[in-house]
């Protein structure tokens, strides 16, 4: 996968999950979040470029914290007032020879190295690829005037990475920001590319709040338990 990019967004302030630390820098086991999430994509993929975009304001602390740890080599980039510039601003760090790129969230740091492979596969057939999981509970759709019940069957939760083709997704962030844009996917559909979904993995959780922090510590308890 030597023509692989991968681009980490790592911008969150972290206002959900509380404290003075955003979350893509605490602690999960023994090293921080970030980089865990790095060290994982570097093992799926050993040969691809990896940008980490992060707020200008927290570079330098990104910079002193993984000087404390064994994070593998990786790039950083600024990032804008949205994930789209951010993601732009990542785009620009990369390479222009990569042919995929893979989009992927700081705080995603529990996907395994088979998912990510599976992926970049995939992305071979297609412009866009991405991982989705059905949801598990019943789902409610609200309006003005209260709510209806919704078949949960034709409804998917989107995860990252997403991959696309590298043409496809420079092509994609040239077009103007829009509120629209939920995730890098949209972004693509928004210029006129497909894209297809490939199942997800429901370990693959994004830390967002002191709950999901507990899930994912139980989680790698339960993986070094069975290895």
């Amino acid at each position: 996968m030597a023509e692989t990019g991968v681009i980490i967004v790592a911008g969150g302030a972290g206002r959900r999950m509380g404290g003075a630390m955003p979350k893509q820098f605490m602690m999960l086991g023994n090293m921080p979040v970030l980089a865990r999430t790095i060290n994982l994509m570097r093992e799926a993929l050993p040969a691809a470029q990896i940008v980490v975009v992060l707020p200008e304001a927290h570079m330098e602390l990104w910079r002193n914290l993984a000087a404390r740890f064994d994070v593998a080599p990786h790039k950083t980039a600024a990032g804008g007032s949205e994930r789209f510039h951010s993601v732009r601003n990542g785009l620009a760090a990369l390479d222009g020879e990569v042919r995929y790129i893979a989009v992927h969230d700081a705080v995603r740091p529990l996907l395994s190295k088979r998912l990510v492979i599976r992926l970049m596969l995939e992305a071979e057939r297609c412009d866009a690829v991405i991982p989705a999981v059905a949801p598990a509970d019943s789902c409610r759709v609200t309006d003005g005037d209260g709510s209806r019940i919704i078949d949960r069957q034709k409804l998917r939760l989107i995860q990252t990475p997403q991959v696309f083709r590298a043409e496809v997704l420079r092509k994609a962030y040239e077009q103007p920001f829009s509120p629209l844009f939920t995730d890098d996917a949209s972004v693509v559909e928004a210029s006129g590319y497909s894209v297809t979904l490939c199942d997800g993995e429901r370990e693959n959780i994004k830390i967002t709040t002191p709950t999901d922090l507990v899930f994912a510590e139980a989680i790698i308890a339960a993986t070094e338990n069975d290895s």
